[in-house]
């Protein structure tokens, strides 16, 4: 097994990624390429001792840039650390790309380098949110796809709900439609065609799920277009900073207060570490013929092992061949339901 990891991307590149490299190449024990300015990744790497046979670093002369327009980017720069790490991918070399550079490169790559496993209509990207009961919540689709149709939120929840099992560890995720209501019925036509296609399948669907819920640990993977799901996580995000900062504010306003947030000190940092996103690592984008995660884009050296960690394990659980099978699965349902009305 091999990982490949986008050495240049990334706000805090290259210096978190390899130390991000190094520390799950003495953890994990794992094989893992990286793509970037050799001179400056090797300058980079000699600050630490590790087992130096795990790691191979692949010369690129290019970087992608935030600034970058994403289609463009992948299909100009042919010799940047993310579409080399791309291709690597492609032709089985790696098993899984964990890049921290622009979000829209690597869904454009994952898309068009990579390519969708056939039968998929479109991969979904699924950041994960804290929840009140210390563990995290997948959104999907977070922002792939601002648009989309029934059968792309039936696919994302099948989807997730493998990821959630071979990855995340999680027996019988609950899986839930992002909605305006609770009830059945609610919402718009989308929601209420998507829910009777997703309450038929064999998951443990429980139904839609509120705005208000989504920290609240009902569910562990919510469903939803990308346009919904990228507000819901940036409301998430914004909140969770807003609350911080008002807490810092709060103590540090009297000597009482200041008194109090000594004796606090070490719950408020285990509040702040479990609102750490680094903790999980990345998103992946499931629907893709190869594992694509997507760190942070100011991941520290933390957020990036956990990465390649999250790469490991979509390797080891043969996610991949997991998606296909629920593709072929339906394709054969399909047939037999056409055989029936056809018959009839």
């Amino acid at each position: 097994m091999k990982i490949v990891v986008d050495g240049m991307g990334g706000d805090n590149a290259p210096k978190s990624n390899v130390e991000g490299v190094v520390s799950a190449i003495k953890e994990y024990n794992v094989d893992i390429i990286i793509t970037g300015d050799k001179d400056i990744l090797e300058k980079e790497f000699s600050n630490y001792e590790f087992d130096k046979s795990k790691l191979e670093i692949i010369h690129t002369t290019e970087i992608i840039e935030n600034e970058d327009k994403p289609v463009k980017a992948i299909r100009c720069k042919k010799d940047s650390s993310m579409v080399v790490a791309l291709q690597l991918v492609k032709e089985g070399k790696a098993d899984a790309i964990v890049s921290a550079g622009s979000t829209g490169a690597l869904l454009a790559g994952g898309l068009f380098v990579v390519g969708r496993i056939k039968g998929i209509d479109r991969p979904c990207l699924c950041p994960a949110i804290p929840n009140v009961k210390r563990g995290m919540t997948l959104i999907a689709d977070g922002g792939a796809n601002a648009d989309c149709k029934v059968r792309n939120l039936v696919e994302f929840a099948a989807m997730t709900n493998i990821y959630s099992k071979k990855v995340l560890g999680i027996e019988n995720p609950k899986i839930s439609l992002a909605n305006i209501g609770s009830e059945e019925g609610k919402g718009n036509e989308l929601v209420k065609q998507s829910y009777e296609e997703i309450k038929g399948m064999d998951l443990n669907f429980i139904g839609n799920l509120e705005a208000r819920d989504v920290i609240n640990a009902k569910a562990d993977v919510i469903v939803c277009d990308g346009f919904t799901g990228n507000i819901l996580l940036k409301s998430a995000e914004g909140v969770a900073m807003s609350v911080m900062k008002l807490l810092k504010e709060t103590f540090l306003s009297s000597t009482k207060g200041k008194l109090g947030a000594m004796l606090l000190k070490n719950d408020l940092k285990e509040l702040k570490d479990f609102m750490d996103y680094s903790e999980y690592g990345g998103a992946p984008l499931l629907g893709v013929n190869g594992g694509v995660i997507k760190a942070h884009g100011s991941s520290n050296s933390k957020a990036i092992k956990n990465a390649i960690n999250q790469g490991i394990k979509f390797a080891k659980g043969n996610v991949l061949k997991d998606i296909e099978n629920f593709v072929q699965e339906s394709k054969e349902k399909e047939e037999a339901k056409k055989i029936k009305n056809e018959e009839k």
